[in-house]
């Protein structure tokens, strides 16, 4: 009981308020998009919630390290335009096989490698041409509902610069306040009800598998395995990575049939638990990791409250909020896209076709702009291996300037940490409990 203090437990839930913010408008519009039922969309809640309520504060306990697990936005981002093209059941499908590999990938150390081949700004443009959308969106509402929207923007940008931590919940907090002296919020709640886990039968299809399951397995380990244990490292924590992330790996794929898309480790949310504003002594920081999950488990069990409070909101508020709840992620993303001249043409290939939203063959366009970036970047190699003393000083360059693009890691693309610096080693704390 030592251990518990008022703002760690206090950090956790601020994180776990955080997480739900803006991330869960995406995981709501995806399911409207689909025409999921209403127990299909509270399952989806419940099992994300459970997910990683129960990840944080096993994890956390266990290690003795604040450990913040969410649900993918990256992936949220990603079944917004491509659950509505496949059957519910074969993206659940594409959910399970994405954990299984997830878990693979993760355990056995394999995940290191095979990002180590696939560039950076690649992977940083699929996402940022799935993020396009969501940033043009803010400016779509501004047409349809430009007092909502115009207020939102305005207090999002004030919050930020005031209290960057808080500035989508802030903006939240306006959209409300606007809509309800507008008139606009079509809540009718009966009380608070328990959500009820809804099975759906996982149906496997090729079409869901490389749409979904590709696209969500590469934004998940890329976009938010990598850069949430950069938050850890950077704050002098040392888990076992392969025991955290194929832990959220496995309870993503216990969990898929129920809706869960992805369970991994957060970045942002993490940086709120892991940092001397949650607790001075960093070895009494776990109780964050605790205090975030319980709140994830107690409001996951209202998942149908959750639902029906956010499909009662205005679309221009939902879109809006998802919009700037993204800015960050966006702008990450764009900067990575073009941060290395050796493959800005592929990354910017990758972002063109998936911002397009082509489908081919019902495939959707995240899984054709990773292809298309990863089919440049191997024929453009050629041209970047040939020897010559002046490109040979430039690779030299750019080796010097990789450990700064390194640094950049943890700027998650949905979740916007700090960087990954190497801490002294007389700052690492929490070990394993059994050792």
């Amino acid at each position: 009981m030592r251990s518990v203090s008022f703002s760690a437990v206090n950090a956790g839930v601020v994180a776990m308020a955080v997480s739900y913010a803006g991330p869960l408008a995406l995981v709501l519009a995806a399911a409207d998009k689909a025409g999921l039922s209403a127990a299909q969309r509270s399952s989806w809640v419940w099992a994300i919630s459970i997910g990683a309520g129960l990840t944080c504060v096993g994890l956390s306990w266990w290690t003795r390290t604040p450990v913040i697990t969410a649900f993918s936005t990256p992936g949220a981002a990603i079944l917004v335009t491509a659950l509505a093209q496949h059957d519910y059941a074969d993206a659940v499908g594409a959910f399970l096989c994405a954990g299984v590999a997830a878990t693979a990938l993760t355990a056995t150390g394999v995940l290191a490698r095979v990002l180590a081949r696939i560039p950076e700004g690649v992977v940083s443009a699929m996402l940022a041409g799935i993020l396009f959308s969501f940033g043009t969106a803010i400016f779509t509402s501004l047409r349809s509902a430009p007092l909502l929207a115009g207020t939102m923007v305005a207090g999002y940008l004030l919050a930020k610069r005031l209290w960057p931590t808080y500035a989508v919940m802030c903006a939240l907090g306006v959209g409300l306040a606007v809509a309800a002296a507008d008139g606009g919020l079509g809540l009718h709640l009966r009380g608070p009800g328990l959500a009820v886990p809804h099975l759906t039968v996982p149906h496997f299809s090729a079409g869901a598998l490389l749409g979904i399951g590709v696209p969500l397995l590469v934004a998940t380990l890329a976009g938010q395995y990598a850069p949430g244990m950069a938050v850890l490292r950077a704050d002098g924590y040392r888990p076992d990575e392969r025991l955290v992330c194929a832990t959220t790996g496995a309870v993503s794929t216990l969990l898929a049939p129920f809706g869960s898309h992805a369970v991994n480790p957060a970045a942002i949310t993490a940086a709120i638990c892991t940092g001397p504003e949650a607790h001075r002594d960093p070895a009494r920081r776990w109780v964050a990791g605790v205090s975030c999950g319980i709140g994830y488990l107690v409001v996951g069990c209202f998942g149908s409250t959750l639902v029906a409070l956010f499909t009662g909101l205005p679309k221009p508020l939902v879109a809006t909020l998802a919009g700037v709840a993204l800015l960050g992620a966006l702008s990450g993303s764009l900067a990575r896209t073009v941060a290395d001249e050796r493959h800005r043409e592929a990354s910017v290939i990758t972002f063109l076709a998936t911002a397009s939203g082509v489908t081919v063959a019902g495939i959707g366009s995240p899984f054709w702009g990773l292809l298309a970036g990863v089919v440049a970047h191997i024929l453009l190699k050629s041209r970047r291996d040939q020897p010559a003393g002046a490109l040979g000083e430039d690779r030299h360059l750019e080796a010097a300037g990789g450990a700064e693009r390194r640094g950049q890691l943890a700027d998650h693309p949905a979740d916007g940490a700090g960087g990954d610096a190497e801490p002294p080693g007389d700052r690492l704390v929490g070990q394993p409990l059994h050792e």
